[in-house]
């Protein structure tokens, strides 16, 4: 069922049961309230990531609250995607792009990997939940993504599972065209690796290369910024393996 792009959709924590009510937190009051302007008796559309989409009634039952009823379900709670989405963190400003990209492509999880050449930090990862939050607000998901705690690149292929294949991008592979290689991909669980601004280094990349569960791709002639080449892969990689099919 596609999304309800002509209402406000708010991610809360509370359960969502028809006919119960629970008071928006000071941020959201300050959002429905003084950023929209929203009146008493206004309907809104909320998801907590476990229940579906709700058609919930906003009131005031005092000047500085805010009670949100749930209504009725107007779309079932999917099941997560199961594409994990790894990456090297970029500076700010262009993570946020690129994290939000990802929770539009489908990506299910978010996994910060540290590498040799990264040129970005994971200072804050409660911004970087808000920031999937907002990119699953406004783009109509319902499964929010988990984000994961930042793990070096060396530890996380350590302990990674067989049944899951991670493709990478590899700057370096002489070939342009990713689809021959990702239509011999037999694995149902992907995983995409994208590298820092300056790319793996040589010892990473031999890693990469001889991990079992590791395939690298081409991204075509031209040498695109990391955060460009995350979504033109998570689009061959939909489009080939994952729900584009």
């Amino acid at each position: 069922m596609r999304a309800n792009f002509r209402m406000q959709r708010l991610f809360v924590s509370q359960p969502l049961n028809a006919g119960e009510a629970f008071e928006a937190t000071s941020d959201q009051f300050n959002y429905l309230a003084n950023v929209l302007r929203m009146a008493d008796g206004t309907d809104i559309l909320v998801f907590n990531g476990r229940d579906g989409e709700w058609r919930a009634q906003l009131s005031y039952p005092t000047r500085k609250k805010i009670l949100l009823t749930a209504i009725e379900q107007t779309r079932p709670q999917p099941a997560t995607p199961d594409l994990h989405y790894l990456f090297a963190p970029l500076k700010v400003g262009r993570m946020d792009y690129l994290v939000q990209k990802a929770v539009e492509m489908g990506a299910g999880l978010l996994q910060p990997v540290m590498t040799q050449h990264v040129q970005g930090k994971i200072t804050n990862l409660d911004k970087l939940r808000a920031n999937v939050t907002e990119a699953a607000e406004q783009c109509g998901i319902l499964a929010v993504p988990e984000v994961m705690e930042p793990v070096k690149l060396k530890d996380l292929l350590e302990t990674w599972p067989e049944t899951r294949r991670i493709i990478y991008c590899d700057e370096g592979d002489e070939g342009q065209n990713p689809l021959p290689i990702l239509n011999r991909i037999e694995e149902k669980q992907i995983a995409l690796l994208v590298g820092p601004e300056g790319g793996f280094s040589e010892e990473e990349r031999r890693l990469l290369r001889d991990h079992r569960c590791v395939t690298p791709i081409p991204l075509g002639p031209r040498i695109l910024r990391a955060d460009t080449a995350a979504v033109a892969a998570l689009a061959v990689i939909q489009a080939s393996l994952g729900d584009w099919k």
